[in-house]
């Protein structure tokens, strides 16, 4: 089984789930107590955060990549970066280190493909709602990608940031996002990207009449399986 390097800690609250899942298929796979072999470099969101507000990528990009190569050093074989908006500095990850990094934009895409889906909808932060360095991996592989209107845009962002990376989960904001995520389905969406880490402690798979995919299930999941080819 070859040892999974986990950069967490963006929030700490998904970073769980990460656990969680890849120890439940491993689990599921190979049966009685058999769990993952994982190293995990959990960050300071704060200082995160801060880097991502004033548009210092490069810093944290540093950041991250100094974890790579301890998590690298640690014993790990392949790399996830436990969140959907930090891979806008994942070719900067990837560079640091030789052993390969598992992109959850493109393993999302991997799942798209098998759902056979072709427009989809996206919810997630700012970043990567608005910026390219997410929408394109998906574009690239030939997804019609949907995102809410500015409004909307800006009460997921917040929410994100200001309640559910604080554990907050309450129900008047599962209704505002399912609102959201039928609004994406009327104009076409043939389902939509849960595509922050944090999405899925409010909304589950089977909420909405649309389906749903999960960035955290699908990237954890498949790193364990990953872990275990060969």
């Amino acid at each position: 089984m070859k040892v999974i390097g986990l950069i967490g800690g963006m929030s700490w609250e998904s970073t769980v789930t990460y656990y969680e899942v890849i120890n439940q298929t491993v689990a599921e796979e190979l049966g009685g107590l058999h769990s993952a072999r994982i190293v995990l470099y959990s960050v300071d969101f704060d200082e995160i955060e801060r880097c991502q507000s004033s548009g210092n990528w490069e810093r944290s990009a540093e950041i991250l990549s100094d974890a790579a190569r301890a998590l690298e050093r640690a014993g790990a074989d392949l790399l996830l970066i436990c969140t959907n908006t930090m891979h806008k500095v994942a070719d900067e990850v990837a560079a640091a280190v030789s052993i390969p990094l598992l992109h959850i934009a493109s393993m999302t895409a991997d799942e798209l493909d098998r759902a056979g889906v072709a427009t989809v909808g996206l919810l997630g932060t700012r970043y990567t709602m608005e910026q390219d360095f997410y929408t394109g991996v998906l574009e690239r592989r030939g997804f019609t990608v949907l995102t809410p209107g500015e409004e909307d845009r800006a009460l997921v962002n917040r929410v994100i940031f200001d309640e559910l990376c604080r554990g907050d989960i309450r129900d008047e904001l599962r209704a505002a996002f399912q609102r959201i995520i039928d609004d994406l389905a009327a104009r076409g969406a043939q389902g939509v990207i849960l595509g922050c880490t944090e999405i899925g402690l409010l909304v589950h798979p089977d909420d909405p009449d649309v389906p749903l995919f999960d960035t955290t299930l699908i990237h954890a999941r498949g790193a364990a399986l990953a872990a275990l080819e060969g």
